[in-house]
């Protein structure tokens, strides 16, 4: 399954949110955090696990289930539009180790809706990654997916042992592109929008999440 579509009503219901032109600031970055804590909830589902056995204060045992990736899960923070949502990630995965990727793309206006965007990578800092990690990248909005094949080409050299991608809204061309190039990747998105505009933005999208989180 590497598209997972997060169409549950309460998932829709916050997207709606950050869609209305009428939500300001302050609740458009909760809005942004309360899905990353929910989809983290959703991505951990997806991790690896084991069955074990536990005695309880009654004396008495009793299967349960260990996720053993929460131990090894790495958030990659795509500034500054993910910031919100890797806040609401930290919720559901506390011990996560964290890296940052400073990266902005040169706009554009075409004819048609572009099929690359040039992207600048001003700044990174990544922990060390191993084969036992999980690696989480969180971009609110893939466009032309330009951002994030940048992204998964400089941490997968690590050769983690899972790669994620968190988002917001995604479109059509942009996860096409990401699962064409990286079949193994697995995406968590709220909706896939069909279109690009001229200038590469996600139509109906929400905006720049950037700049509606923060002004």
């Amino acid at each position: 399954m590497p598209l997972v579509l997060l169409e549950e009503p309460l998932f829709l219901h916050i997207l709606t949110q950050l869609r209305d032109e009428r939500t300001d600031q302050v609740m458009f970055r909760k809005g942004m955090v309360r899905l990353g804590r929910l989809m983290g909830y959703k991505i951990a589902n997806y991790l690896d696990f084991d069955y074990v056995t536990v005695r309880t204060p009654l004396g008495v045992t009793t299967r349960g289930v260990v996720i053993r990736d929460l131990d090894n899960i790495v958030i990659i923070n795509v500034l500054r539009a993910a910031t919100p949502l890797v806040e609401g990630l930290l919720k559901a995965f506390p011990a996560a180790r964290q890296g940052i990727i400073a990266a902005s793309r040169k706009e554009i206006e075409a004819p048609e809706p572009p099929k690359e965007m040039e992207i600048i990578i001003s700044y990174e800092k990544i922990p060390r990654i191993t084969e036992n990690d999980v690696v989480i990248v969180a971009d609110p909005m893939i466009a032309t997916a330009s951002t994030m094949l940048k992204v998964i080409e400089k941490v997968s050299k690590s050769s983690p042992k899972r790669m994620i991608i968190a988002s917001v809204i995604a479109s059509k061309y942009g996860v096409r592109r990401i699962l064409e190039r990286h079949p193994n990747v697995m995406l968590f998105t709220v909706s896939v929008d069909p279109e690009l505009n001229s200038k590469g933005y996600i139509i109906p999208g929400l905006g720049d999440a950037g700049d509606r989180s923060f002004g």
